[in-house]
């Protein structure tokens, strides 16, 4: 049970004025989670919310995560190199890092995504709604999504949804199924930023005394 918080706090470490187009900048986010099992839940509440900080620039972007219970958390998304480099920095693991591809064509197999009806306006951003439902291995997650196309940054949790999926998220609700567990997740940006960001925020070099994750 421990090992498969850890794994989906690593995943989901992860998240304006007007309606104008922003390519650079740095997005506030916070994730909660819950359980039906009390056990589980008990494990989740004394991690807390997560808070979550993404800085973009054109084709790249870096989101951080800091929790006390869950360690630090990078990752750094660089579509053009087309690679996603991610660092944890956990009590239980210590310091690992995978460096993958992000793919040109991804495998959607087992990704059914749905373009919904409903809009939200986020933050003065006007949002449109994503149905999406997973099946993979022995993991089942349903997601209702809304995003903005006014933001034009990668996200972790959506780069390879591939083209029926467009616009930067400001609103996820999750609920995932594995192994009989089930977890509720939800992402919200809390504010965004148009300011410049410095090019070292984006090295995909892991830093000094990473290691590679085994596996991965």
């Amino acid at each position: 049970m421990k090992k498969l918080v850890f794994l989906l706090l690593a995943t989901f470490s992860i998240s304006m004025v007007a309606q104008e187009k922003i390519t650079e900048g740095v997005i506030a986010s916070k994730m909660t989670m819950s359980s039906p099992n009390e056990q589980m839940n008990a494990q989740l509440q004394m991690v807390g919310d997560i808070n979550i900080v993404t800085y973009f620039k054109d084709d790249k972007s870096r989101s951080e995560t800091n929790n006390p219970m869950s360690g630090e958390s990078v990752s750094i998304i660089d579509t053009e190199a087309k690679q996603m480099l991610t660092l944890l920095n956990n009590p239980m693991e210590g310091k690992k890092f995978t460096l993958s591809d992000i793919n040109e064509t991804p495998d959607t197999s087992g990704i059914e995504i749905t373009k919904g009806d409903e809009t939200k306006t986020i933050l003065g951003y006007n949002c449109e709604q994503y149905n999406i439902t997973i099946s993979q291995q022995d993991v089942a997650m349903t997601m209702e999504v809304f995003t903005t196309e006014a933001i034009e940054a990668s996200n972790q949790e959506t780069v390879e949804f591939g083209e029926k999926f467009k616009g930067f998220p400001l609103l996820m609700t999750i609920n995932v199924s594995q192994a009989g567990q089930d977890m509720a997740m939800t992402y919200e940006v809390t504010d965004i930023k148009k300011e410049s960001v410095s090019d070292d925020k984006f090295s995909l070099t892991p830093p000094e005394g990473y290691e590679k994750m085994e596996g991965m």
